[in-house]
């Protein structure tokens, strides 16, 4: 047999061993295009952010076969480290490895970034959007939806609720445009005229978590191939971010729940709820027609009261109206902050929707311990125009529940009405000294400057057993020149498991954060002053580092004239602080009101290693989820 013959023999062989058919196409490996067509995308802002839909990621991918991507915004430098010491771009790395490992797990085929920088914890998709520049993340956003193809996209609920995450909120604005974008061959033109690719109308759009009438609820029980359901698979999975403390998540050992997602935008009808995000699907062509959303069915009244509300929240309801979206946000609680115990200005808008005149009183209505006045507001208003009106509200001077001020009016048989709801910001008046008070634990100074107590029900997360377990008195006074606090704390369990070279993520261990706002109500936190005191390193030194402002770092880089100190004391730790006005931006004698918070952290983990994060509780002066990213949710103190 010559040499033809021989590998004319073997590829027989190779062709009957491998079952390789030339004139079978569908055995052969997809290509280009197909090779990447997708199923559901998953966009996302950090990794871990799946988690909170891995299980159903998992039901689809390794239940039913479908094709899973991956989009994250970012890597996840900016986040904390509970296993080794790497942090910023060193941390992106790491989280990658173990976000692969995850993904492995629950069937992800595709992983993909966006490159954006993750750079501190804040509550505002504005400074978000700012940082990462939204048009450029958003055109690479849409060459990849352009590029995959996906049926369905689930991304995060973009509200700016309290506690969300303003990378959170921006990842779902992202996704929801890119929704549209992707099919508007306007947008990014190049992508199809320079690329190779073609607009795109993905089929679906959820948010995480449900809610909002239009609901889809996953089972996530079933038992999959592996012999496990995707909810065990999913706490497998989850448990290889570690480094984010999610090493236990495996053994949780709670019964698998459905997972809910809100249906955003859809191209086949709406329905109350359904048990399948792939429900009326698949429909044909690039770019099928929007179903009608239900929001567009509801009926609206000739005259309206709407409250002005804080800038995050007026700005994303005008975004969800832009959008078309606007059925997601009617369940929406929200909210203003007022100071405790003085009048606040509260402004509303009247608006006149009908071709002839609105005139009318409007009566407002707080709830029993709150003032209003005036108590009733007359109005006469052309046609199709508005006009913008104003009340002053005086809550108690104590903390107390939120409260709804309703404004309501007549108009001929119609009911017209709009509530905003309030809530409590603490209020304080920081004492003028001649001298400085004492840093060194002994009390000389502070004698007569009264204290405020934060109590263990001031709860920001967590759980507090009872004040010995977490609770606090602070002091503030100063000169004309710096601030000073003293801060005496209650922990039954003082942990000190940061290392000397490892001075940051405070939220990590025990710590005291105090946040100072130079200008009281701020949207974000770049132009604050925020500090995270760590009583006591594995050195039993105190140590403080700056965080999630525009100057972060150990302070002796970042603020090196502020000086701090700390003691034990038989029920916990006392810190004490001074902080120089020309560190936080302001002139005392020009400035005669700030924002500020005080946080106080608890780990109660005797046995913790070093960096692990223990955190189990978080309390405040100004509590409210999610505050230390949140400025306008802070208390005012007046400099006397």
């Amino acid at each position: 047999m010559n040499h033809r013959q021989t590998f004319a023999a073997l590829f027989v062989g190779l062709v009957l061993v491998f079952g390789l058919r030339a004139d079978n196409a569908e055995q052969s490996p997809k290509q280009g295009a197909a090779l990447l067509k997708t199923d559901i995308m998953g966009v996302f802002a950090h990794p871990d952010d799946e988690t909170g839909a891995s299980a159903t990621l998992a039901a689809y991918a390794l239940g039913k076969g479908k094709v899973v991507a991956n989009v994250y915004c970012t890597r996840g430098e900016g986040g904390g480290n509970s296993v080794g010491k790497q942090w910023g771009d060193s941390l992106g790395i790491l989280r990658e490895a173990e976000l692969r490992d995850s993904l492995a797990l629950i069937g992800v085929r595709y992983c993909y970034f966006l490159d954006r920088q993750d750079f501190f914890y804040t509550e505002s998709v504005a400074a978000t959007l700012t940082k990462w520049n939204k048009e450029v993340t958003l055109e690479r956003l849409v060459r990849l939806v352009r590029a995959l193809r996906p049926e369905v996209i689930i991304t995060m609920n973009p509200a700016p609720t309290p506690g969300q995450h303003g990378h959170h909120q921006a990842a779902g604005v992202l996704a929801t445009e890119a929704f549209s974008a992707a099919a508007d061959p306007s947008r990014f033109p190049e992508q199809i005229t320079k690329e190779g690719l073609s607009v795109w109308q993905p089929r679906k759009l959820y948010y995480g978590g449900g809610g909002h009438g239009a609901d889809a609820i996953i089972s996530v029980a079933e038992v999959l191939p592996n012999g496990k359901t995707p909810a065990e698979t999913a706490g497998e999975a989850a448990a290889n971010h570690r480094s984010q403390a999610f090493g236990n998540f495996s053994r949780s050992g709670r019964p698998p729940r459905p997972q809910t997602f809100t249906l955003v935008k859809s191209v086949v009808p709406f329905i109350d709820s359904e048990d399948d995000l792939f429900r009326g699907l698949p429909v044909s062509g690039e770019t099928p027609r929007l179903a009608t959303s239900p929001r567009d069915n509801h009926q609206q009244t000739p005259v309206e009261i709407e409250f002005t509300l804080r800038p995050a929240v007026a700005a994303y309801l005008q975004w969800a109206k832009a959008q078309g979206i606007e059925h997601v946000v009617e369940k929406l609680a929200a909210d203003l902050p007022v100071v405790a115990g003085e009048e606040n200005d509260i402004e509303f808008e009247v608006r006149n929707k009908r071709s002839t005149a609105a005139e009318g009183t409007i009566q407002l209505q707080a709830p029993a311990g709150w003032r209003v006045t005036p108590t009733s507001v007359g109005y006469n208003i052309g046609s199709l125009s508005a006009r913008t009106l104003h009340c002053r509200v005086v809550p108690p001077k104590s903390l107390e529940p939120d409260a709804d001020l309703v404004a309501a009016s007549q108009l001929g048989d119609s009911d017209v009405s709009g509530s905003v709801r309030l809530h409590i910001v603490p209020r304080m008046n920081v004492t003028a000294v001649e001298s400085a008070p004492s840093l060194d634990g002994s009390g000389a100074g502070w004698e007569n400057i009264p204290d405020v107590y934060i109590s263990p029900s001031n709860l920001v997360s967590g759980k507090v057993q009872d004040a010995a377990d977490s609770s606090a008195r602070f002091r503030l006074a100063h000169d004309s020149q710096t601030l000073f606090i003293s801060v005496d704390v209650a922990d039954d369990v003082v942990v000190s498991n940061i290392a000397p070279d490892d001075i940051r993520g405070h939220w990590r261990s025990d710590s005291v954060e105090i946040c100072i706002d130079p200008n009281p109500g701020s949207e974000n936190t770049l132009g604050c002053f925020k500090v995270g005191i760590f009583p006591f390193d594995s050195t039993g030194v105190v140590r403080a580092a700056r965080d999630a402002d525009a100057n972060q770092g150990p302070i002796e880089e970042t603020a090196p004239a502020m000086r701090v100190f700390s003691r034990r004391t038989p029920g916990g730790y006392l810190i004490q602080a001074a902080i120089p006005f020309a560190e936080i931006g302001v002139q005392p004698k020009q400035t005669k009101r700030l924002g500020f918070n005080i946080l106080i952290y608890d780990g109660d983990k005797a046995d913790a290693v070093l960096g692990e994060n223990i955190n189990k509780s978080r309390i405040a002066w100004a509590p409210r989820s999610g505050v230390q990213g949140r400025p306008e949710d802070w208390g005012r103190i007046d400099l006397q």
